[in-house]
């Protein structure tokens, strides 16, 4: 790579660079060798947004060593910035790496940056979205006397007990919110009208919407959107559209979301006049489809096996100015491989390339199953390869389905050697199990 980039003596830009992470912001390993290319080029050097943008991509890889020793370089340049750390933080609370996420406070400390309760909100906020709601809570008893917490930091505590379901921390949290003076907004009711409903006190949660219509804060769209997705879910499809018609007639107008329920949960019911009548509704008022709305339909015609009314949607989805993620193609792509189309999964994989997605593993995953369905044993190998060289995971797939007419003729030492590959990058399981394989192979031959 860097020797082809020598050559062609790009001008380097930060736009560019940040360009360039942003394609293979899915492949850490040229991600990552672009970047360090980048730097050493004479004239040119990163700065905290190109930084930020690589950490961005290294954490998503997990890859900590290496984001701690950029940590310590943007450090030493003074290009250290709160975006760096919100990342960090984000990041290791994801991979419920709670200590490291905490160190970021003392880490800006370090390098003398204002912990202030907007940085606090950050990392409670990151540590319950990971479902640490536990740790997130005692957390905030350490630091609540070095900070004052605001309605959003019990707004935060409160979201996530609920995620882990524990209806009894949240309620204590939504008494220390009131004692502590607050009044809680349609944010915090709506956070516990959800909790109520995924901890199953569906009465609780009615009892608690009809106490928002009757003393206030006044429900708004999002509140009426967690009541008829949940009847949606259940296939309660006349109390849906009963709260969609009550939420019209208090003067809301439907957004996306809400649209996209009530189709989803025709949808689940094979109701598909009602499913295109509300596509139409939304094409001809206020609120057009979204690239979620497209990207549910697509789920839904890929699930019931209408590939053509699947493609149609996707063409609409184009045609309305949105850009298929990666989630829409490996929709499509799984959808053709089933149906045993390879052709037009293939193609769909090819599209995916051209219109700039970087594949991800769960690209590669989809691809590499399909490869080893078909006995292509070859193509299936060289998109591990690429995998490797991206420094992403092998997927744990039956690799003894490769078929039973594979040419050994100069392929055992490329296995071997693949799997050696997988072996130095962390692939312990996957290397070992095509090892087996391998010896059964031999012993059986």
């Amino acid at each position: 790579m860097e020797a082809v980039l020598d050559e062609i003596r790009v001008n380097l830009s930060h736009d560019l660079v940040l360009e360039v992470l942003e394609r293979y912001k899915q492949a850490r390993k040229p991600a990552f060798r672009f970047f360090s290319w980048a730097s050493s080029r004479p004239g040119f050097a990163h700065d905290a947004v190109t930084y930020n943008a690589m950490m961005s991509i290294l954490g998503k890889a997990r890859q900590f060593e290496t984001m701690l020793s950029i940590l310590g370089e943007m450090g030493d340049k003074g290009l250290l910035t709160i975006e760096t750390f919100t990342i960090c933080i984000k990041v290791f609370a994801a991979a419920k790496e709670r200590r490291k996420a905490v160190g970021m406070i003392d880490l800006m400390r370090k390098y003398n940056f204002k912990v202030d309760v907007e940085v606090i909100n950050c990392l409670l906020e990151a540590l319950g979205r990971a479902k640490l709601g536990k740790e997130a809570y005692i957390l905030f008893e350490k630091l609540e006397e070095k900070f004052s917490p605001n309605l959003r930091t019990y707004t935060i505590l409160l979201s996530g007990w609920c995620r882990v379901k524990n209806l009894m921390e949240a309620g204590k949290i939504w008494n220390e919110m009131i004692d502590g003076g607050f009044k809680p907004d349609t944010v915090a009711y709506n956070i516990m009208l959800e909790g109520l409903i995924r901890g199953k006190k569906r009465s609780d949660a009615v009892k608690l919407f009809e106490i928002m219509k009757s003393k206030g804060p006044q429900p708004d769209v999002r509140s009426y959107t967690i009541v008829v997705s949940d009847l949606c879910k259940r296939g309660l499809m006349d109390e849906a559209v009963s709260y969609f018609n009550e939420m019209v007639d208090r003067g809301f107008n439907p957004d996306a979301v809400i649209y996209t329920c009530l189709m989803t949960g025709f949808g689940k019911q094979n109701k598909m006049d009602a499913v295109y009548s509300i596509l139409e509704e939304m094409k001809a008022g206020k609120c057009p489809p979204d690239e979620q709305t497209y990207t549910s339909l697509i789920k839904m015609m890929t699930s019931r096996k209408k590939l053509e009314d699947a493609v149609k949607i996707y063409n609409n989805m184009i045609r309305s100015g949105y850009n298929p993620s990666l989630h829409t193609y490996h929709m499509m792509m799984k959808a053709y491989f089933v149906s045993k189309d390879y052709d037009m999964g293939f193609a769909v994989w090819e599209e995916m390339k051209r219109n700039g997605c970087c594949p991800d593993e769960n690209s590669y995953t989809i691809m590499i199953g399909s490869l080893i369905r078909l006995g292509r044993w070859s193509e299936s190998c060289r998109y591990l390869q690429e995998m490797i060289d991206k420094g992403m995971r092998v997927p744990k797939l039956d690799y003894s389905k490769f078929r039973a007419d594979f040419s050994w003729s100069g392929k055992p030492v490329d296995l071997e050697n693949l799997v050696e590959k997988m072996r130095y990058n962390g692939n312990y399981e996957v290397a070992d199990a095509l090892s087996r394989w391998m010896n059964h192979r031999i012993r059986t031959s």
